[in-house]
């Protein structure tokens, strides 16, 4: 029995060994016959292949979970399953990342921008498929948050675990991760120009001949399998019944306006809302108060339940009631101003259900709230401007509503170009296109005065550790202070004489010596230049020591520093060598000539074609 199990393992490694040695050929293959570049078109349509896959399973999971749940809901009263369901969600995806995956995967795009400039574009392995399986326990259960950061997150994954498995380079690895973001944006949304432009405008890559096309191709691709699945039908069908006139315009900037505040009053109770969860050390009890908020308000506010696409769809058909559907309100949808507070108070209430859904151990992006919240803001203002006497000219709900979600989408992702068309490939609102620019751009001009990073870079922008399109700011990123740190100095102590110091400068090659402690922290330098003039009088040797002619560095650098305030301490100081120390400790210097030689080297490796 043994001998067989033996001779069995023994073929299973001679056969793991054959195909690891026959992929090996492969590779050595392509690097000779294939072009990179041709290759990476090749990549750039499988990761649209599987992020399109994944994108579908990830839609059908969550509609599958969803419609079995609330199968038996009444449409006319309030609902206790509504107590119950997100919470039972929050609680088995929070179970399920904590004992399964042992990782954490939430703020899907954050993590793949932090990816792209601190990880060389690198992801783990299980976020191929990880992401999927949490957001859709946690939207299926009526999780108030979207699908589109996890599929992102695991578009990205897939990019660059393909590239990695086929020993790309991280230029190359770069392009592919924003591939397998694009295609994540393109299936689950079917708009394949919108998810180009959400690599370029979100997470920040350039746009180059290099990148554009495999960028299209991940994206028709992804799209392509989506229209496959599901048809040729929009996303959400809206069919303009009521022509837009160019009397409507001063509205139309009236709305961009408004939309912008909305997006910072969305982007800030987030931002409070992390913080608030962040505070919170026992696991458990993040979980429960997470699960509390949650569940309240979605028993308050039905609309709030899941991503919300039904109450979006009801108001782009002009279904103004639905909204109400399943609360306790719905016996007065009728009446105008009890309508209108209700919307607003959702509204109001959308970004502390998002924000309680992930807080509490939920896995889902901002992305489909912040179109909620833009369709809901859109409709809102119009209903208000015609039921209340402020309107010269009668207003569209639906048209607004449709211009309220690029409004807002735009505001807080930052994105004006991505939410236009967006918002056009969601709906087939293409004959809205110029007040969707409109309130798009006004909207984005209206946050930026007040927050000048999106709520996905934020974050990382604090941290010094965002890559944007300024490629001296980008370089500056990727460049690493640990691989720029020198250490062959030879230290010396402030007890050593001058004769020590001679002996020590014979078998130096530098000119520059830091001046350690007995806790080998730094406390001087000793400069070749400035003691030329006495160590060569011997006289000296055993009279003076190192702590009478060392100097005080211009500056300290902290291992952990980013490179962009590096070179910040070196304009003011106008020193061309810095130590840099760990808790105090001496570590090693910097100097601006390596950082100079380490910059053109990863500007010529990143941002080259």
């Amino acid at each position: 029995m043994s001998t067989i199990s033996t001779s069995t393992d023994n073929k299973g490694t001679k056969g793991t060994n054959r195909l690891r040695e026959a992929f090996f050929a492969f590779l050595i293959w392509r690097e000779q016959h294939i072009k990179e570049k041709t290759f990476v078109l090749a990549l750039a349509l499988i990761v649209g292949i599987f992020t399109g896959l994944a994108a579908i399973a990830l839609k059908w999971l969550i509609h599958y979970i969803s419609e079995v749940l609330t199968a038996g809901i009444n449409l006319e009263s309030g609902n206790y399953i509504y107590i119950l369901l997100p919470a039972v969600g929050v609680i088995l995806t929070a179970l399920y990342v904590r004992y399964i995956v042992r990782d954490n995967i939430s703020h899907g795009v954050t993590r793949v921008l932090y990816a792209i400039s601190q990880n060389k574009s690198r992801l783990k392995r299980h976020n191929v498929y990880t992401s999927v399986l949490a957001s859709s326990v946690t939207i299926g259960f009526g999780g108030s948050v979207g699908a589109e950061g996890p599929i992102v997150y695991t578009g990205a994954a897939i990019g660059s675990n393909l590239g990695r498995l086929f020993r790309m380079s991280p230029r190359i690895l770069m392009i592919l991760v924003g591939c397998g973001a694009a295609a994540g944006i393109a299936g689950i949304f079917k708009a394949p120009i919108a998810g180009m432009l959400f690599t370029l405008e979100v997470l920040m890559l350039y746009l180059t001949a290099v990148s554009v096309m495999p960028l299209l191709i991940a994206s028709i691709t992804s799209t392509t399998l989506a229209y496959m699945y599901t048809g040729y039908e929009f996303e959400f069908f809206f069919a303009q019944t009521e022509n837009f006139y160019t009397s409507r315009i001063p509205y139309v900037i009236l709305l961009g306006i408004v939309s912008g505040f909305i997006s910072l009053y969305f982007t800030r109770v987030m931002n409070m809302m992390e913080s608030f969860f962040g505070r919170f050390k026992n696991r458990w009890l993040k979980t429960l108060v997470g699960c509390l908020i949650l569940s309240g308000l979605v028993f308050i506010f039905p609309p709030l339940y899941g991503e919300g696409y039904g109450s979006i769809v009801s108001l782009l058909n002009g279904d103004t009631s639905a909204i109400v559907n399943g609360s306790f309100f719905y016996g007065d949808r009728n009446q105008v101003g009890m309508l209108a507070l209700f919307i607003g108070l959702v509204i109001a209430t959308k970004a502390f259900a998002t924000s309680a859904t992930n807080g509490a151990g939920g896995v889902g992006g901002t992305f489909a709230p912040s179109l909620y919240v833009g369709c809901l803001t859109g409709f809102l203002f119009a209903f208000i401007v015609n039921n209340f006497g402020l309107n010269i000219v009668e207003l569209s709900n639906k048209n607004f509503a449709l211009m309220g979600m690029a409004g807002v989408m735009s505001g807080v992702m930052h994105a004006p170009l991505m939410a236009i068309f967006l918002t056009a490939e969601l709906t087939g609102g293409y004959d809205l296109f110029l007040p969707l620019l409109i309130v798009s751009t006004i909207s984005f001009g209206t946050i930026k005065i007040f927050e000048p990073y999106s709520i996905y870079t934020m974050r990382l922008a604090k941290r010094g550790e965002l890559l944007t399109h300024h490629k001296d700011k980008a370089v500056l990123t990727l460049l690493k202070i640990n691989n720029v740190i020198e250490t062959d100095f030879i230290p010396v102590y402030p007890d050593m004489t001058l004769k020590d110091m001679v002996d020590t400068i014979a078998r130096s090659k530098r000119n520059l010596f830091p001046v350690l402690n007995e806790n080998h922290e730094l406390i001087g330098v000793v400069l070749l230049d400035e003691i030329r003039n006495i160590m060569f009088r011997p006289d000296l040797y055993r009279r003076m020591k190192v702590n009478t002619f060392m100097s005080v560095p211009p500056a300290k650098i902290d291992v952990g520093a980013n490179m962009d305030s590096v070179m910040k301490t070196f304009d003011s100081t106008g020193a061309w060598n810095l130590p840099v120390v760990e808790n105090g400790k001496y570590v090693g210097f910097v100097s601006k000539s390596k950082i100079f030689n380490s910059y053109r080297r990863v500007l010529r490796h990143y941002c080259d074609d």
